[in-house]
């Protein structure tokens, strides 16, 4: 039977999401902060039970779950408690899902919010891009009760291929840190081998198809290592996402005090990604970094360059 949900915010990820708790036979209330996009996602939903609303309150208004997948702490606080917000409306028992990439600081700080209102608050950052979401197959890392996450995750299963409860409030963004350190590193090294195998003369997809059969392999090579040699960055999470989530990650690592020397010089990497004008290129795009550099002169070639000074 169909629960009584909302969602809020129809970005490049929830967008596809909300359609597919349409899908499932949900009664859908959504908001959005522009409502052409609202009314673009009416128009593809309309068959099933949907409807918009004007505020993140009326979206919320009477749902037993609410969703929400926005842009970052301050966006998240907005639709949450700001004026019109969703915590404002939300009935007790009911259970607030946020998808949304954010500090763990806000997520414990809404948990605590929700439950002196009567209801639970998860934090559930997701993996898998925006394919992953049109496809419906997304990872998901959460924190909160269990009780709430056992009810909430039947929902969104809609759209997930797996999901794991990992602790108390914050352990979702902390766990989705996690994963954006490792992306970083792999997309890093990949980058450069690829770089090399194109210096030196090399067949590069080649060279793919063999080494992704062996301890090398990795979903990034699998999904991203053509089309970076072929110069093609438009296949998902954008660049200036990445740096927000890496900001936030080396933030709590100044915290926690671990130590992320890699992930550190990655996120410089991308500032550089940004500085050529690629802020909506995806995050395989580092290699157009390393691609951009001058050649380095090898020892052969200076002595060549020596020889024919001295002649």
């Amino acid at each position: 039977m169909g629960q009584r949900v909302a969602f809020i915010g129809l970005g490049v990820m929830g967008y596809p999401m909300a359609g597919y708790l349409a899908k499932a036979g949900h009664s859908v209330a959504i908001f959005n902060r522009s409502p052409e996009k609202s009314r673009k996602w009416i128009d593809q939903f309309g068959g099933y039970t949907v409807r918009a609303a004007a505020t993140p309150a009326l979206a919320a208004e009477n749902a037993d779950f609410v969703f929400a997948c926005v842009g970052n702490d301050d966006d998240l606080r907005h639709i949450t408690l700001g004026s019109g917000g969703a915590f404002s409306s939300m009935k007790q028992n009911a259970v607030f899902v946020d998808h949304t990439t954010t500090s763990a600081d806000v997520a414990r700080e809404l948990d605590t919010e929700a439950l002196k209102r009567g209801f639970h608050f998860l934090d559930a950052p997701v993996s898998g891009g925006q394919a992953g979401a049109e496809s419906g197959k997304l990872t998901v890392m959460v924190g909160g009760h269990h009780d709430a996450y056992e009810r909430a995750r039947i929902i969104f299963s809609a759209y997930t291929r797996f999901s794991k409860l990992l602790g108390p409030a914050g352990s979702g963004q902390l766990s989705k840190m996690v994963n954006q350190i490792c992306i970083a590193g792999v997309v890093q090294g990949l980058s450069e081998a690829l770089h090399f195998a194109k210096s030196a003369g090399l067949d590069a997809k080649a060279v793919v198809e063999v080494i992704s059969k062996g301890a090398a392999q990795s979903w990034q090579m699998d999904n991203r290592a053509s089309t970076m040699i072929d110069d093609k960055f438009d296949f998902g999470f954008a660049v200036d996402w990445m740096r927000k989530d890496l900001g936030i990650t080396l933030a709590e690592a100044a915290v926690n005090g671990a130590h992320l020397p890699i992930t550190a010089l990655v996120n410089e990497f991308y500032g550089d990604i940004q500085r050529m004008g690629g802020h909506r290129w995806d995050t395989s795009s580092l290699i157009a970094r390393l691609e951009a550099l001058p050649k380095k002169d090898s020892p052969a070639q200076n002595e060549a360059s020596a020889q024919t000074v001295k002649a």
